[in-house]
């Protein structure tokens, strides 16, 4: 199970031999089948950059207050069980780019999730990880276009749950098969499961979207971002905390160019807090205030 290390191979030194034969004479394809699964056999990174107490009193220190809705749902464990299933996030790069790619995740659905304002205790950048679920809703986020693919189901939402606030059926429909479960049938689950809400945003940021995002998140903070023909005509030519942004929320928080946006600066915030805890700089290219949006 995930989150469980192995106990070590106690068989006798035939049983050893017995499986390199069977092995050898597997054929190479049906081996790399049964490796090729995310995260199957592998651990996640993400202890060795973020420990549990830095986790619990550190970065997200009002997560479990009564004021918070999340309260006790968002645990270290939770986020390490789904961090497993996708191994190379903060295992890609340098110690630098993998601390810098945790704080710039924690970052983004710490503002998604946020619970906090500007005279906060302790500061609004501590109060990450405080929602589960959106508020008051505008509308049940199914997108008719896309319905044949991903189909919205009779009195199901598919507003925004979990720490990245998964939305719209068509990331519900993916981000289910990819995780687990019936995201389309069942999209309460991301608020009801903690490892399975912590799959999700983890699943939206390791995952690229052609044609219209052809580079994830991920590949956005580990350096192998190479802008095409149409991201420089929008300006999204250098990669940074900022371009995250843009693929999260570009629509509505870039290329707003007569002054920083409350919410960019709200996740800029976040990222420069928690690179200092972190023991990195938070680079170049923050904001998305000169980009196009992503169609």
């Amino acid at each position: 199970m995930a989150g469980r290390r192995r106990r070590p191979f106690a068989a006798p030194v035939i049983n050893y031999l017995l499986l390199a034969l069977w092995l050898a004479a597997s054929s190479s394809s049906a081996v790399a089948v049964a490796v090729a699964g995310h995260g199957r056999g592998r651990r996640s990174h993400v202890s060795s950059i973020v420990t549990e107490e830095m986790y619990n009193k550190s970065l997200f220190i009002h997560k479990d207050d009564a004021a918070c809705p999340a309260r006790n749902f968002y645990t270290y464990a939770a986020f390490l069980r789904a961090a497993d299933q996708y191994p190379s996030f903060g295992g890609a790069g340098g110690r630098d780019t993998r601390r810098r790619e945790v704080a710039a995740f924690l970052a983004q659905v710490s503002h998604e999730t946020t619970g906090g304002w500007a005279t906060a205790p302790d500061g609004p950048y501590t109060w990450g990880l405080c929602f589960k679920e959106e508020l008051k809703p505008a509308s049940n986020y199914c997108d008719a276009a896309v319905a044949a693919r991903w189909p919205c189901f009779p009195g199901k939402s598919y507003h925004g749950r979990g720490p990245i606030q998964l939305s719209w059926n068509f990331n519900y429909g993916p981000a289910g098969e990819a995780v687990g479960f019936d995201g389309l049938r069942e999209p309460e689950v991301v608020a009801g499961d903690a490892v399975v809400a912590f799959k999700t945003a983890l699943w939206f940021w390791m995952t690229p979207r052609p044609p219209s995002k052809p580079y994830s998140c991920h590949d956005v903070m580990t350096g192998r971002y190479r802008p095409s023909r149409a991201d420089a005509a929008a300006n999204r030519t250098a990669a940074g905390f900022g371009l995250t942004t843009n693929i999260i929320n570009g629509g509505l928080e870039c290329n707003n160019r007569t002054g920083g946006d409350p919410r960019v600066e709200d996740r800029i915030g976040f990222f420069r807090r928690y690179c200092g805890a972190l023991g990195v700089d938070v680079g170049d290219n923050l904001d998305c205030a000169h980009q196009l949006p992503y169609s």
